[in-house]
């Protein structure tokens, strides 16, 4: 696999997630994770345990939303509640192997999209498109940071 479609799925994932570069799956189930389970199991995983202030904080959201969709995840079975690994009093979640192993499947099947829509990229122009794109995200997150322009 090219490496360079490996680092940008996660970038393409926060611009963008189009149907047509999504497989069927093959129990015709559709049990894919939506956008914000993707984006926050895969927070989970890079970081490690959070509390739902401190992912209403990386994602710039107020806490009610981060307290629905970490009950409806928590409901799925892709989470669990645990004690503050550091000592602290607010309990956080983890990954669940149920939610590792979603989260890899979905990333799977977002590669192999990926890939199909840069088929024929060298590994240069990949490489340039995902730096450009993490460039992007990066100048959004700065932005939303900001909070609205003046009037």
């Amino acid at each position: 696999m090219n490496q360079s479609v490996r680092a940008l799925e996660y970038e393409a994932m926060l611009l963008w997630r189009h149907r047509d570069m999504r497989q069927p799956s093959a129990r015709g189930d559709d049990r894919r994770l939506d956008r914000s389970a993707y984006i926050l199991l895969s927070r989970l995983e890079l970081a490690g345990p959070m509390s739902i202030g401190q992912l209403s904080e990386a994602f710039g959201v107020a806490s009610s939303t981060v307290h629905r969709q970490s009950a409806a995840m928590l409901c799925a079975g892709l989470v669990e509640r645990i004690p503050d690994p550091e000592g602290g009093i607010a309990r956080k979640f983890r990954l669940t192997e149920e939610g590792r192993r979603r989260l890899d499947e979905e990333r799977g099947r977002n590669v192999r999209g990926l890939e199909r829509v840069l088929a024929g990229w060298s590994e240069e122009d990949t490489a340039a498109f995902a730096a450009y794109l993490r460039r992007f995200n990066a100048g959004m997150e700065r932005l939303s940071a900001q909070g609205p322009p003046p009037a």
